[in-house]
């Protein structure tokens, strides 16, 4: 990973926690019922969360108390710009993100003497099985501050008030109470800190809960894609539930899907398309187990890029170029289908989401996508990290340079 590192494409952008700080993170673990950590330094995320602590705790997710009840810490307001490394559900951002365009200010105000550990409250203690998910309809974000500013700033305002009475202002003892809570809180009697409960509203979504299930609510009946075979075994013994249930990898998935416009396939529209060329270069780093020349001297080439291809048997060209030939063929003959030429996970590989779909569904199956058919390393990276990162490591070296050029000049 250090090359994605040096290219700020491995948690991007981390927030440093040191000193004081590391002492107001810990406050919050333990409000959430969470061991503080021993490190005197790490970096947070968006949502609070530490590469440095998962690893030290030997749990990924360790923030959350339990899988349905997801929590945040919020120490600084620069997190505003940082992405979420490790999202346990694909509205995790939108959380952030309206907390921040609530309470900017009140971030920037309460960060200099405090943290807010924030509950995301799905209104679910417990998930008993999958179909709990459908229940999700609204989650109401929850605000705590540490030290307990809100009573500090109550009992301030009483000093105040016993001051301003009678002849107080010559009580010494009173004096040195007011500066005292001063000195150690700031003047809170102006501040806000009562932040008052956010709502936001579900609709489709992904979640790692049960292994990873994606729930989508706003087509003709709602559907269920699971990434676990027993946990998808365990849901299709429901005979109450409606909707459409899916193992990620079922072949009739696509067809299905296809069915209730979630997706499409236009391969000759997308012959020429940045993405079918990335996917077409994959194929090829797949194909050769060794090269002369570096694999991103050769994708960026068409002269070696032609040489190598040629050197393919008969079998190994009609793969690399089934789309070609078959976009050419079709321009021949329109009953041709792509199953007739093209294998079936390079077909998988070309599907895109619906044109018509809202745009929290697009991400969505772009995400399912890039699970299912993992052939597009930019598209991965966006959409799948964690399947990207997997599949990172066993890469040839150059072929890492290759996909970092991509992903940061990447527009489509």
């Amino acid at each position: 990973m250090q090359k994605l590192k040096e290219y700020n494409l491995h948690y991007p952008n981390p927030i440093k926690i040191t000193g004081f700080m590391v002492d107001r993170y810990n406050k919050c673990l333990e409000l959430f019922g969470i061991q503080p950590t021993k490190l005197s330094e790490f970096t947070i995320d968006g949502k609070g969360w530490s590469p440095e602590i998962a690893t030290e705790k030997n749990e990924i997710h360790y923030l959350n108390n339990g899988e349905a009840n997801p929590q945040a810490i919020l120490i600084s307001p620069l997190q505003k710009e940082v992405e979420i490394y490790e999202p346990f559900s694909t509205f995790d951002k939108e959380l952030i993100n309206l907390i921040f365009q609530s309470y900017f200010n009140e971030i920037k105000d309460i960060t200099k003497e405090s943290a807010l550990c924030i509950e995301f409250n799905q209104g679910i203690d417990v998930y008993y099985d999958v179909y709990d998910l459908l229940k999700i309809k609204k989650i109401t974000i929850e605000f705590h501050l540490i030290n307990d500013l809100g009573t500090v700033k109550k009992s301030q305002l009483e000093l105040v008030a016993e001051f301003n009475k009678d002849n107080n202002f010559v009580n010494e003892k009173l004096h040195k109470k007011i500066l005292n809570s001063v000195r150690k809180y700031g003047d809170l009697r102006n501040r806000n800190l009562n932040l008052k409960s956010l709502n936001y509203k579900t609709n489709s979504f992904y979640t790692k809960a049960f292994g990873g299930v994606f729930v989508f609510k706003d087509f003709a009946n709602e559907i269920l894609i699971f990434e676990n075979k027993q946990q998808y075994n365990q849901a299709i013994k429901n005979d109450t539930f409606k909707g459409v249930i899916f193992y990620i990898e079922q072949t009739e998935l696509f067809s299905i899907l296809e069915k209730y416009i979630v997706l499409e396939l236009n391969i000759v529209k997308n012959a020429n398309s940045e993405r079918y060329k990335r996917i077409k270069k994959h194929l090829f780093t797949q194909m050769f187990s060794k090269t002369e020349q570096p694999l991103e001297q050769i994708l960026d080439n068409d002269l070696l890029f032609k040489r190598y291809l040629n050197g393919l048997d008969l079998q190994g060209k009609k793969r690399l170029m089934a789309v070609d030939r078959f976009v050419e063929l079709k321009n021949k003959d329109s009953k041709i289908l792509p199953k007739d030429s093209i294998p079936s996970d390079v077909i998988r590989a070309l599907y895109q989401p619906h044109s018509s779909l809202l745009d929290v569904n697009t991400f969505l199956i772009w995400k399912l996508l890039s699970k299912i058919a993992p052939a597009d390393p930019v598209n991965m990276y966006r959409y799948a990290k964690d399947i990207f990162f997997k599949n990172y490591i066993s890469y040839d070296e150059s072929y890492k340079n290759w996909i970092i050029k991509n992903i940061r000049n990447s527009k489509n």
